[in-house]
């Protein structure tokens, strides 16, 4: 598999949204010990616990994540599970596209609503080159 500086190496990462990104780090820190790995602008940022990751968005209806949580699923195609998915009565809600930080991503939800991001690492990419800030890598 090819590792992106940018994008998180676990195989499943949960991302957990929250009204304040900042107050949230903190916290997490605080009361579980995660660690930040990466910070992406002032509302995402991407969290270490031992060898597990967990991302950490700003919540609200105009916001990526509008829900409480969704699953980073890293997979090595993620044209070939999204259309897998979409064949089984998934909905796909954004189309795979490749994005500037090196990462393939497709995102839809099941049969329950449950959403999930495919990511597909297609380049390593310094964080700095498209503004991410990292921490601890």
């Amino acid at each position: 598999m090819t590792i992106n500086r940018s994008a998180p190496p676990c195989a499943v990462v949960p991302v957990v949204a929250y009204p304040d990104v900042d107050d949230a780090v903190a916290w997490l820190h605080a009361a579980f010990g995660f660690r930040v790995r990466l910070r992406i602008g002032s509302h995402r940022v991407q969290m270490w616990h031992g060898n597990a990751c967990v991302v950490v968005g700003e919540q609200g209806p105009d916001k990526q994540w509008a829900t409480k949580s969704s699953t980073l699923l890293r997979v090595d195609d993620v044209d070939a599970v999204c259309a897998r998915a979409a064949e089984l009565g998934a909905r796909v809600t954004h189309e795979p596209q490749t994005h500037g930080y090196g990462e393939r991503q497709a995102t839809l939800e099941d049969f329950a609503g449950h959403r999930w991001t495919l990511t597909q690492t297609v380049e390593d990419v310094d964080p700095s080159v498209w503004g991410g800030e990292a921490v601890e890598l």
